[in-house]
Formats: C-alpha cells, sequence, structure tokens
C-alpha cells in the first residue's frame, strides 16, 4: 500500500521582527494564489499592521477556534478545520507559538506537523531568536530570554528556508517610522533590543544559521549524485596529524590559513593503522586533540591501510580545499625508494591544494634504525656466536663428505643456517651468518678450493643467488619477528587499555586504583601520585614500600599536568612501555578532573539544598509561622480588653494554647531536621517494648478515631523510646488528617529479624511516583492544611534511620496509605 503523501514545509526565517517575514509569507500566497494554487490562511499575525493586512485581502481565511482559559478568550488555530478543508498550501504564521492551555498540542509545531501529516504543504514564519540551540546566545546578546522556543531540527529539516533579510539601519527606520510597534513602543525598542549592536549580532547568527544549512544541504546533493570532487563553496582546510612533535605546528600553521577567510573551518585528522600495530605517542595525540580545540577546529581519527588514501579520501568526504601535510622525516634512501606521504597524497589530491610545511622533526628527526632488533641483547649475542660457530660445524661436516658436485646441496644447507639464525638473533646475526657462510664455501666447496676465485659462472651466480636469497629470508624473518612482538605489545596494551577503561565504567577510577594497576602491570616496587603546592610536594595516593614522596626519589617520573606527577621506584622502563605509561597518566589526569568536578558538584548541591532550605524556612517564616503568630495576638488583645465574657475568654485562652503547641511542635521539626542533616542526633537504644510506647503515641485522638492492634507476645525492639513514640504519632497524626474521619488503625507484625509497625488510613493515598518525594523536606504534594512546613514525614525517616529503622509507603487495599516502620528485634 503506497504511503500518504507528506506536506512540504516553506518557512520563512528573520532576524528580528518587523524584517517582513508574514508579510512576504503572505506575499507568496498571493502569487500561488495567481497561478490557480488552492491555498488558505490558517493563522496570520498582522499586529496591527496595515500594509501586512492589506495582504490578506482575497485569500480565504479559515476561521479560527476560540478557547477560554482563566475567564479570557483566546483564539488558535483550528488545525480540523484546515485538514477538513483540505487545501493544497495553507499558510501559518510564528511557527514557535506555545498554543493556549487546553489545546490538542502544546506548540503550533506540533499543529503543523498534524497538518503535513494530511498530505498539505504549509508556508510559516520564525525568528532566529526562537530555535533552540540559540536560545541561550540571543540572551546574552539582548538581555532577553524567549519563552516560546522551537526545536532546530524542525526548521533544519524543512524543505525550503527563505530568508528575510533587512540592514540593521533600514529596519530601525521601519520602527521610527511605526511600521512595527505602535508609537508608545518605539522610543524604548529603539534604545533597547533593537540597538544596532543587537539588531547586527542577530543578523549574523540568522545568516550563520543558514549558512550551515545550506551547506548541509550541499553535502546532501553530492551523496545523492554521487559527486566526489570537492566543490569549493567553502574554505575546509584538513591538517594531517601524525602524532609526531610536528604535530603542533602543522595545526598553528593550519589555524594561520583557516583565518584568512572568513567562515573557514579547520579539521585535523589522524589515521590509525588498520593492522593496530603502529601506536603514536598518545600524549601528543591528546595534546594535538586540545590544540585544535582551542584554535576552533574539530579532531577526527580514521582507520586506514594506506595513509595517504585515507587522507585524501577524509578530506574529500569533507569537501576540504585544502590539505596541510608536514615534509617527511625519513631519510634520502628510503625517499628514493618509496617517496614521501606528502608526494603520494598531492598525487591522489586531484583538485584540492597541498600545501607542505617544513618543521624542526624534519629529515632525520625520529629515523629508526634498520640495525635495531626487538631481541633482548643475551639473543642478539647467541645469534651472533652461532653466526660463526654454525657455519664453521656444517664446514667440518661436509668436508668428510669427498663429492665434489654438491655445491647446490651445501648451498641450501647454508642457507637453512642463515634462516635459523635469523630466527634466534635476528637480521643482523644472519647478514653475518650470509656473509661467513659466503666466504665458507667460496673458500672450501668451490673450485678451485683453497682461494678466493672461483672457475665456474655457474658457481658464481649459485653463491650470487645463495647470498641474496639469504639477505631476503633474514629480513622476512627478521620483520616477520618484529611484527610479532609488536602484535604481543599491541595485544598487551590493548588489554591494559581496556583495563583502564573498564575501571572508569565500573567507577573503580581513583587515584588509589591507578596507582595500584601501574605497580602491577610495570612490577615496580612502589608507585606514588604526587601533587605540586605551595609548601612543596604532597602525596595524593601511594602503594607499594617506601614510596617516593618527591619526584628526585623515584626511578622514573611521568608528568600528569602541571601540578600532578606519577612516580615509580624499581626497575628503570623500557622505551617501548613509556606509551602504556603515558596511557596512564593521561587516565589519571581524566580521574583527578572528574574527582575536581564530583566534588564541585557535590558543593554545588549543598548550596543548592542548603538554599532551598533556607528558601522554605523563609516562606514558613513569612507564612506558616505568621499564622499562629498573628492569632495569638489577637486572642491576648482580646483578652486584654476585659470586655469578654467567661466562654469567649476561655476560646481565646484555647486558641492562644492550641497556636503555642503549633509553634512549638514546627520549632520541633526545624531543629530536629537540623541534627539529622548535621549528624548531631545520637538516639539512646535500649530494648523496649512496644506496651510502653505505642499507646502514648496514638494518645490524643477523639474516640474511635485510631484503634490500636497490639499482641501481648509481641517481642521486644531494640530503639530509642522517645524518638520512636514521636515518628508514630506523627504518622497517626498525619494519618488522622487525611482520612476524613474514618478510622486509623495500628498494626504490629513480626517479622524474623525486625518488628514492623504500619499506620493505615483510608484517604486519598499518593502516586508511586511520588512516595519517595513526600519524604524530602518541605514537601507538602498537596496538603493544605494549615501550620505544616512539609518537615513530618522528612524528620519521621531521618529519626528512624537514625535508630536503625526504615520508614516506606506502601499501598492500603481498597484505597489510602500504608506506613511501614521497621523497627529491630532485641538481641536474644
Amino acid at each position: 500500500m503506497e504511503e500518504p503523501r507528506r506536506g512540504r514545509l516553506t518557512v520563512y526565517l528573520g532576524a528580528a521582527p518587523g524584517v517582513g517575514k508574514t508579510y512576504a509569507m503572505l506575499g507568496e500566497g498571493q502569487r500561488r494564489r495567481e497561478r490557480g494554487t488552492d491555498i488558505v490562511v490558517g493563522y496570520v499575525e498582522t499586529h496591527g499592521r496595515q500594509h501586512t493586512a492589506d495582504m490578506v485581502d482575497g485569500l480565504e481565511v479559515v476561521p479560527r477556534r476560540q478557547l477560554a482559559y482563566r475567564g479570557t478568550t483566546f483564539t488558535e488555530m483550528d488545525v480540523d478545520a484546515v485538514v477538513a478543508r483540505k487545501p493544497a498550501v495553507v499558510l501559518v504564521d510564528e511557527l514557535a507559538h506555545t498554543n493556549v492551555p487546553g489545546s490538542r498540542h502544546e506548540k503550533r509545531a506540533e499543529d503543523i506537523e498534524e497538518i503535513r501529516r494530511a498530505g498539505i504543504d504549509v508556508i510559516t514564519t520564525v525568528n532566529i531568536q526562537h530555535l533552540e540551540s540559540l536560545n541561550d546566545a540571543v540572551e546574552r546578546i539582548t538581555g532577553v530570554r524567549q519563552r516560546e522556543t522551537v526545536p532546530d531540527e524542525v526548521v533544519r529539516t524543512a524543505d525550503q528556508i527563505q530568508l528575510v533579510d533587512m540592514s540593521p539601519e533600514a529596519l530601525r527606520r521601519r520602527m521610527a517610522h511605526g511600521n512595527i510597534y505602535k508609537a508608545e513602543q518605539i522610543d524604548a525598542s529603539l534604545t533597547s533590543y533593537f540597538r544596532v549592536g543587537n539588531l547586527t549580532a542577530l543578523r549574523e547568527l540568522a545568516l550563520l544559521w543558514l549558512a550551515d544549512r545550506v551547506d548541509d544541504a550541499l553535502d546532501d546533493y553530492r551523496r545523492a549524485h554521487r559527486i566526489e570532487q570537492p566543490w569549493p563553496a567553502k574554505e575546509r582546510i584538513v591538517v594531517a596529524v601524525t602524532g609526531g612533535g610536528e604535530s603542533e605546528t602543522l595545526l598553528r600553521r593550519g589555524a594561520r590559513l583557516a583565518q584568512r577567510a572568513a567562515g573557514s573551518e579547520l579539521l585535523a585528522v589522524h589515521v590509525i593503522a588498520s593492522d593496530g600495530l603502529t601506536n603514536p605517542d598518545e600524549r601528543r595525540i591528546s595534546r594535538a586533540q586540545q590544540l585544535v580545540g582551542s584554535l576552533g577546529g574539530t579532531f577526527h581519527s580514521v582507520v586506514g591501510e594506506d595513509v595517504s588514501q585515507a587522507v585524501v579520501d577524509f578530506a574529500a568526504g569533507a569537501n576540504a580545499t585544502m590539505i596541510i601535510v608536514g615534509t617527511s622525516r625519513h631519510g634520502r634512501v628510503r625517499r628514493l625508494f618509496t617517496g614521501t606521504t606528502g608526494e603520494r597524497i598531492a598525487s591522489l589530491a586531484g583538485s584540492i591544494d597541498v600545501h607542505l610545511v617544513t618543521h624542526d622533526q624534519g629529515v632525520g628527526a625520529g629515523r629508526s634504525r634498520w640495525y635495531a632488533s626487538p631481541l633482548s641483547r643475551q639473543r642478539q649475542l647467541v645469534g651472533l656466536v652461532l653466526a660463526v660457530l654454525l657455519p664453521g660445524l656444517l664446514t667440518v661436516g661436509l668436508r668428510t663428505s669427498a663429492d665434489a658436485d654438491q655445491l647446490p646441496l651445501d648451498v641450501l644447507l647454508f642457507l637453512a643456517v642463515t634462516v635459523l639464525v635469523a630466527l634466534v638473533g635476528g637480521l643482523l646475526s644472519a647478514l653475518v651468518a650470509a656473509l661467513v657462510a659466503f666466504l665458507v664455501m667460496n673458500w672450501f666447496f668451490t673450485p678451485p678450493t683453497g682461494q678466493f676465485t672461483i672457475s665456474e659462472p655457474a658457481n658464481v651466480v649459485a653463491l650470487v643467488v645463495f647470498v641474496a636469497v639469504a639477505v631476503g629470508v633474514a629480513t622476512v624473518v627478521d620483520r616477520a619477528s618484529r611484527r610479532a612482538s609488536d602484535a604481543v605489545r599491541a595485544r598487551t596494551e590493548a588489554a591494559t587499555m581496556s583495563s583502564l577503561s573498564r575501571s572508569v565504567l565500573t567507577g573503580q577510577d581513583t587515584a588509589e586504583a591507578i596507582v595500584a594497576r601501574l605497580q602491577e602491570t610495570f612490577g615496580q616496587r612502589a608507585v606514588s601520585l604526587l601533587q605540586r603546592g605551595p609548601a612543596g610536594w604532597t602525596v595524593v595516593a601511594s602503594t607499594g614500600a617506601d614510596p617516593a614522596c618527591a619526584p628526585a626519589d623515584g626511578d622514573t617520573r611521568v608528568e600528569v599536568d602541571d601540578d600532578h606527577v606519577i612516580v615509580m621506584c624499581g626497575s628503570p622502563l623500557r622505551a617501548s612501555d613509556r606509551r602504556v605509561l603515558e596511557a596512564f597518566a593521561v587516565q589519571t589526569g581524566l580521574v583527578l578532573e572528574y574527582r575536581r568536578l564530583r566534588e564541585r558538584d557535590e558543593r554545588a548541591a549543598d548550596l543548592e539544598r542548603a538554599e532551598a532550605t533556607s528558601t522554605a524556612i523563609l516562606r514558613a517564616v513569612s507564612h506558616d509561622l505568621r499564622t499562629p503568630l498573628a492569632t495569638m495576638r489577637t486572642a491576648v488583645d482580646g483578652l486584654v480588653s476585659g470586655s469578654l465574657d467567661p466562654a469567649d475568654q476561655k476560646e481565646l485562652v484555647g486558641a492562644v494554647e492550641a497556636s503555642t503547641e503549633q509553634l512549638e511542635r514546627l520549632i520541633d521539626n526545624l531543629l530536629d531536621l537540623s541534627r539529622i542533616q548535621s549528624g548531631l542526633l545520637h538516639p539512646v537504644l535500649r530494648d523496649r517494648s512496644l506496651e510502653e510506647v505505642l499507646p502514648l503515641a496514638v494518645a490524643g485522638h477523639a474516640p474511635g478515631t485510631v484503634t490500636l492492634e497490639l499482641d501481648e507476645t509481641t517481642p521486644l525492639v531494640h530503639t530509642d523510646a522517645g524518638l520512636l513514640e514521636r515518628v508514630v504519632a506523627n504518622l497517626v497524626g498525619n494519618a488522622v488528617r487525611v482520612s476524613a474521619g474514618r478510622p486509623v488503625r495500628v498494626l504490629v507484625h513480626v517479622l524474623p529479624g525486625t518488628v514492623e509497625v504500619l499506620v493505615v488510613d483510608q484517604g486519598p493515598g499518593i502516586a508511586p511516583a511520588l512516595r519517595e518525594r513526600m519524604f524530602e523536606p518541605f514537601q507538602r504534594l498537596g496538603d493544605t492544611s494549615p501550620g505544616g512546613l512539609g518537615l513530618g514525614l522528612a524528620v519521621a525517616r531521618g529519626l528512624t534511620e537514625a535508630m536503625g529503622g526504615t520508614l516506606t509507603a506502601e499501598d492500603t487495599p481498597g484505597g489510602g496509605l500504608t506506613m511501614v516502620l521497621s523497627v529491630p528485634r532485641a538481641a536474644g
């Protein structure tokens, strides 16, 4: 079944009120009407502007829907009428408008969405300041926060966006002529919201936002039409970052080039080898990421086998206009045979410009020695010994054979010896073995023997091929050994990095955990994390025997940041282990930053809670405490007058007593809450019988209001009798207040380790989602009874937990709420 057609959305976007969005929308409506399009006005707000009202003439207007709210009648767009009319196009003003409560949808954008689902095209208007993502920026510019906003996605996904632009000076002239606001509002508007600076900034926001939208549309077009050739519609500079020391130089050069053209973008790309064996310096990569962010660019990582091709593919996908790459760090010989990355990028880039930048890390810097072996020195020494010894032993063995035509066999055997030496001692040992074997075969096995001359050309070829094959095989074997060593190291590093990441996810990312993992990973005697302070270095976390207390006391040091350093005591680390240690340093920096943020959040939360408490107390003082004080003052004035009969005097005295009790209860709750939150409450726990506590807690209520069901066999509880009585009395008082005359039951259930006191009411109950909230301070949750601060349940739970118990709420079967107070049973 074919899906119904979805209506198109056209948005007229303006930088400020009065630029002519509604006028332009109505103008398009008039043009479409003249072309025969079935078009209606769903909602247009003319704001009393005569020119705008004139543009509505000749257009069919769908009657608005009337809604009553708080004694006033409002009008909104009648979505049902528009859908029932089913025009081809509908004009709807003010996309970000919030509908009157009682409407089907909260926002007009949702009304438009429903109309589009009916297959009707919509043309609408919106100002740039109403976009959700720009709300904070607009407030900083104008000092006015927009209450009505629309998600950016609604406008960004529109089928067409028309910018209605006007210079600030022209808009202010329009304002001065009375074409936007009424005469009495002009002066105030021109000196506040409609200042030239404000309008210029809003105009720039609108142009930049729309430019990004146009850029997205261009990318969509290129993808849809499979256009891989970059289109230089906007200057985009891609910097190839290797992780070497030259990366920062290249990034700063790219930033300077980007600053020459307004609106340029800076993108840094780092290519990760797909085999996962070539690992860059993580600290340098991290510094490059931070530098790119500070320069206003973005950092990207891609995976590829061919670095040059990966860089060019990324640049083409980003529609870049220039690639910046550093000069090669390799020597002349390697560049002669393999070329350079910059040259290969230039040959692949096509129409993208390639900018080659020189740097201090150029030729010779960081060049690896071809003869450097990943094997231990002991294995290399053994290999050199075997390179001399094995050819000699093989020569002795072959000399026992008098066969003069066995040269091909000799070559194969000496080749096998060379491969064996390569496996044991690496490339250098294998080359020595090949040289020794060549000399030995020439002297002992190639006619004429006993001299370094060769009579047969075929033997010359055989020996030359032997040397070439031996060198080639030795190189392959050595490279395979290096790859295997790199793979083992990469696997170890990956396991270590995975462990670090897992520690973050499981919440074990503490400084103590980091230093303990460092000691375990590198086999160190002790590890310390030190912090620089005014008085010198202090130990943040340490593990092991005799940890270092200063950087100079350790054998290995690595900086975490300007004020923190990791110091390890034990065997010195190999150069290949420094990369993992740097990753630990980065992780430690994240841990310390997370700790600082967490402490700051905790302090902010404490301040917020304190502020909320202070606000609630001030509100209580201004209202809840004032009420009983006013009652007492009125009663005292009446008693002092001396003109009352005894009955009236008795009533006033009762009012004073009730108000005094109310004040005492409020003050007690405030003091209890303060003691609970500050940890100054110390209950006296003893073995008590509930028969001594509960009758006192339920006393004072009218007969038949509260029923106590307590068995004489109920075991003793370990609690503070006075605090328990206050908690139960509080719960019973709340239950009586909400039960509207229906009896409240107090029950006791005995469990293996606890005794539960249940206060059961048949009141309105509380929704499950609000039950935890009702135990927070100053929560009334709809309780409008006088004289309360919403502290009772918060104090009750605090007192219960101080006694080692729990207080929860459950539904009462048949309706109501049951408060469950669990108290520990006495031992024995």
